[in-house]
């Protein structure tokens, strides 16, 4: 299937977060290419998110769906399986309720996506300060032009500019680290349906938060996919948040070690137990 007919669904992670979740879903509605289905995977959130989510769905011309499950902790990889299991579309784009996708986000994963591939792109990280700021005053930032950019850095409100370059997509320069996992990280991440079906999803036994990620891009490489580079094509903008608690962090490190020397393709708890 050529890139241009793909039907996509978009999978947006949130959890008690409705301010930043609107600012997310503001950039999608400017999407160049709105040929797609959004799903709003809520980790357990209370119903100002909900609310939030009815408000966009009113404005959208594409469908938008709200997936959600009790709050039972950090459970990201569950919520990611069970939207995963609710949709058919044929091509997955992974994001975060805290990234703001540039007006070509979806428009940019559709160009580059190829069978036996899965995309990794990368995000900019906006400070505290500039973080509250865009989110009190609702400012536009998927729209800004370089020279706001150019500005914001200057002023400290972003980690770095380069991301925003754009490269073509030649083979070569994009498939240099084929079977590389480290670095790839499911706020910026797509793949074909079958290819995560055939891994079995995301591995719900990673308990709270970190790793979860790295274990998905570790099997799907295992299964003979290439990690092709959407770097310099489609980064979306990191709004700060307090760090996430990493109490489980070394057991889920242990565990990733634990996969990194074995040789099994599909998730020991995935999204076959919603399908």
């Amino acid at each position: 299937m050529s890139g241009n007919r793909l039907r996509i669904a978009v999978i947006v992670t949130t959890y008690n977060r409705p301010d930043a979740l609107a600012a997310v879903l503001e950039g999608f509605l400017a999407q160049a290419d709105t040929h797609f289905e959004l799903i709003v995977a809520d980790d357990g959130s209370k119903p100002d998110t909900a609310e939030i989510v009815k408000q966009f769905q009113a404005r959208a011309t594409f469908p938008i769906h709200h997936i959600w499950q009790d709050d039972d902790g950090f459970r990201a990889a569950g919520i990611r399986n069970r939207a995963l299991a609710a949709t058919s579309a044929g091509y997955i784009i992974f994001t975060d309720g805290d990234c703001i996708p540039l007006t070509d986000f979806v428009s940019r994963h559709r160009l580059l996506s190829e069978q036996g591939c899965f995309l990794s792109g990368n995000r900019m990280l906006l400070s505290q300060q500039f973080t509250e700021q865009v989110l009190r005053s609702k400012i536009p930032i998927h729209l800004w032009g370089v020279w706001h950019w150019l500005k914001a850095r200057i002023q400290g409100h972003i980690n770095r500019l380069l991301p925003l370059l754009r490269l073509p997509d030649i083979a070569w320069l994009r498939k240099r680290s084929p079977q590389r996992w480290q670095g790839a990280k499911t706020c910026n991440l797509s793949a074909f349906r079958e290819d995560l079906l055939r891994v079995n999803g995301l591995d719900e036994s990673y308990i709270g938060w970190g790793q979860e990620d790295s274990d998905l891009v570790v099997r799907l490489i295992r299964a003979g996919l290439a990690n092709k580079s959407a770097r310099f094509a489609a980064p979306v903008f990191h709004l700060w948040h307090k760090e996430n608690d990493r109490s489980h962090l070394e057991e889920n490190q242990r565990r990733l070690q634990q996969v990194l020397n074995a040789t099994h393709i599909c998730a020991f708890k995935g999204v076959d137990q919603y399908c």
